[in-house]
């Protein structure tokens, strides 16, 4: 298949951070603790191996085998469950929301670049084993970033029953009227083989289980359970009483908000946008549903938009009593994931990443390994008819990533056929105004602001030129414009990257299974370079 990459810096869609990051900057080197490169995993097993208690992994494989029951589980993924409970088997983990049939593409991404993760580690290190973890954020309550996709250029929503209702924690939300979405979507997506597996996929995740956690269970197991993944859920009591000891620190000591707060003001004092700012108290109170932040006042607790009121020792007791009431939100959650699992690796966006960077002091704090953090794989998909396109416009794919006003106008200068760039005029300019700056500075320098206000109006005449020579060269060569336009707007829907934007259903619908098996070919989650796949036609 032809392959090509370019750097995430030249896709001009990734934060400053995250380059940095990728670059090694040293001034980032306070904020993790060691970069993902394959030499030095051997230090972060080691260091795992010391801290995870083979308690913590008994209870682990109990509550995963507890929830796989019911799910045609494969051969790979009991293997992978039961091997949890060796202290020689460690887990590399992406999580994710429970979007509407798997959201964006690059949910794909996410885990294949996990799954492919621990393949290289194996071979590495034939000694441990390396099991792969999709977390599902069952205990997310934003309702509206979860409940469509699109598809075609069509948007795909879920108006859920239940919202309005007191359901907060989107893992419990039932899955009724999703029969609607089911029909368009079946509609959209046509007849053929690849196409009716997905109708298959989409009626018997959402139509025939309750509720979107065991849906979104049912269809990442279906994708991939043959690769051994392990999917999880971490609302269980008896996962969450393994937290109970970093849950009591957090509301009696607010241990999160005062060991994160300094590495936050690091960030921001480098230039950084901070990703997420920690509240106090950076639990939720999660109930039948609903889910409010805990905030402490005058000694007492206190649940947010709630007739909810808790002494210091009443909410210990209920914390020690039904701890699957206690929900860690951004900021706690890296944490919890690190407590219950055996963990190397985390495997994210670069939102992601960059909220993880503000954790380090807080994991020291409880003394807790800081995983590894790895960019997940990012990759962009075209047919062959697509690349052809491209080529035929002489269009390279790092321009391809260009906003869509400086690809036309980068395009139409290189194929007119008279010169649109004024840059000499402006230099030849500037030259003469050099001259009447040093005669103003000889005679009488009151007039070098009438020197400078002539210059700049002179310069903003030929700008206007060049921008009316521009449009009217863009109107002789419209048709060149609109298949340039049209290309880019294929493969950057929205005028964003594809991976945030199509469903897989786009794809897998044309290419079938080996949408899949590119993905795990071509994807090396240790190559950090954005990879353009082209597909050939179908």
């Amino acid at each position: 298949m032809p392959t090509d990459c370019i750097s995430y810096s030249e896709t001009n869609y990734f934060s400053k951070l995250i380059l940095d990051y990728l670059d090694k900057k040293e001034d980032l080197s306070p904020f993790y603790n060691r970069f993902p490169e394959i030499g030095n995993f051997e230090a972060q097993i080691k260091e795992k191996q010391q801290s995870f208690s083979n308690e913590n992994r008994k209870v682990l494989v109990e509550s995963l085998q507890q929830q796989f029951k019911g799910f045609d589980v494969s051969e790979a993924t009991l293997a992978n469950i039961e091997a949890l409970s060796k202290d020689t088997t460690f887990t590399i983990t992406t999580g994710h929301q429970l979007n509407l049939f798997t959201g964006p593409l690059y949910f794909l991404y996410k885990i294949i670049s996990v799954i492919n993760l621990t393949k290289i580690l194996k071979k590495e290190h034939p000694e441990y084993d390396f099991v792969p973890i999709y977390w599902m954020a069952t205990e997310d309550h934003d309702f509206a970033e979860i409940n469509y996709f699109n598809l075609n250029g069509k948007k795909f929503q879920w108006n859920s029953t239940e919202k309005g209702a007191e359901i907060d924690a989107v893992g419990y939300l039932s899955t009724e009227g999703l029969d609607e979405v089911f029909e368009l979507f079946s509609a959209e997506i046509g007849g053929g083989e690849a196409a009716d597996h997905l109708k298959s996929l989409f009626k018997k995740a959402y139509l025939e289980h309750t509720n979107l956690t065991e849906a979104t269970r049912y269809l990442a197991n279906e994708l991939f359970k043959q690769y051994g993944l392990v999917i999880m859920g971490a609302q269980q009591a008896e996962l969450k009483k393994l937290f109970v000891p970093y849950a009591e620190n957090e509301l009696l000591e607010q241990r999160s908000f005062e060991n994160t707060k300094e590495k936050t003001e690091k960030l921001s004092n480098l230039g950084y946008n901070v990703q997420v700012n920690p509240r106090e108290i950076n639990l939720f109170y999660l109930n039948n549903g609903y889910r409010e932040r805990i905030i402490k006042r005058d000694g007492k607790f206190y649940v947010h938009e709630k007739q909810i009121e808790r002494t210091k020792d009443e909410i210990l007791a209920e914390l020690h009593e039904n701890p699957q009431y206690f929900s860690p939100n951004v900021m706690l959650r890296p944490l919890y994931q690190e407590v219950i699992l055996p963990n190397l690796c985390y495997i994210g966006g670069g939102g992601e990443l960059a909220y993880w960077l503000e954790l380090k002091d807080y994991f020291e704090a409880e003394n807790v390994p800081f995983p590894m953090l790895l960019l997940r794989n990012s990759a962009l998909l075209q047919s062959e008819k697509q690349k052809e396109k491209r080529e035929k416009l002489d269009i390279s794919n790092k321009e391809l990533f260009l906003k869509q006003h400086e690809l036309i106008n980068r395009k139409v200068r290189k194929i007119s056929n008279i010169d649109i760039d004024f840059s000499k005029q402006k230099e030849h300019l500037q030259k003469q105004f050099e001259e009447m700056y040093e005669l103003a500075e000889k005679t009488d320098k009151s007039f070098l602001g009438a020197v400078k206000a002539q210059e700049v109006k002179q310069l903003k005449g030929l700008d206007h030129l060049e921008k009316r020579l521009l449009k009217a060269q863009k109107r002789k060569l419209k048709d060149e414009v609109s298949r340039i336009a049209d290309l880019q707007n294929q493969l950057f829907p929205n005028r964003s990257l594809q991976e945030r934007q199509t469903n897989f259903s786009e794809v897998y619908a044309i290419y079938g299974q080996e949408l899949l098996d590119t993905l795990f070919e071509q994807l090396n989650p240790l190559e950090q370079h954005f990879k353009i796949l082209t597909f050939g036609t179908k």
